[in-house]
């Protein structure tokens, strides 16, 4: 297959669309595409680096599963997304599990390929550092959100996060395929209580609550929500 059929919609992300092209024309020549089939593990912590990723059809569920069968839900990873850019830098093991959430189509760039690439050409790490770093921007806000927002706040704002494809869409999606039971998880709730502020905002009009999604209905009042 020729992977340019994909640029255009990984043109959608702000990441990529950013890239010098030159660098953009040698991901696509370096990648191959994989599917994953509901509920398929892609990686699992511990694993050892296996490359780069971009979301092309479909979500990925980044998280952790501890020892008593809880899962740790971190991120939901939906088109045109990048992941996996971590071990680059280290060489180290997978820091969490991935999984995918019903059929999914990705982009993998090998961590052969990709560590050849950035050896010939070495000027083009400084934009897996600026993806990296976007990354460990939202860990910083997630940790403060955790610390002082009041529930109602994070929800709104993850909410919001999630709609913008943690900064890698513009204009935002609207309706999220995003089950309540994850995004409790995201927020570290129980479902009822994240079920229960989830009516609320359903009965102000401001969200709309399916089998499986959340549709937002006045994002501007979402964001009024958010602000702390």
């Amino acid at each position: 297959m020729d992977m340019q059929v994909w640029r255009p919609r990984l043109m959608h992300g702000q990441w990529f669309s950013h890239l010098p092209v030159s660098f953009q024309d040698s991901l696509l020549a370096a990648s191959r595409v994989r599917r994953l089939s509901p509920g398929q593990r892609l990686f699992k912590r511990g694993d050892t680096p296996c490359g780069l990723y971009a979301v092309l059809e479909g979500a990925v569920r980044i998280g952790t599963v501890s020892e008593q069968g809880k899962e740790a839900l971190l991120s939901l990873v939906e088109a045109p997304h990048w992941f996996g850019e971590i071990c680059l830098f280290d060489g180290q093991a997978r820091t969490h599990d991935a999984f995918g959430l019903g059929n999914c189509t990705l982009l993998h760039i090998p961590q052969m390929a990709l560590q050849k690439l950035l050896g010939e050409q070495p000027e083009y790490w400084r934009q897996l550092a600026l993806l990296m770093s976007q990354k460990l921007r939202l860990t910083f806000i997630h940790l403060e959100q955790l610390s002082l927002m009041p529930a109602s706040t994070r929800l709104a704002h993850r909410l919001l996060m999630i709609a913008h494809g943690y900064g890698e869409i513009d204009p935002p999606r609207l309706r999220l395929q995003l089950p309540q039971e994850q995004l409790a998880s995201m927020l570290s709730l129980s479902r009822q209580t994240t079920n229960q502020m989830l009516k609320d905002l359903q009965g102000q009009g401001i969200l709309s609550l399916g089998y499986g999604e959340i549709e937002i209905l006045d994002i501007e009042r979402l964001r009024v929500l958010a602000i702390f």
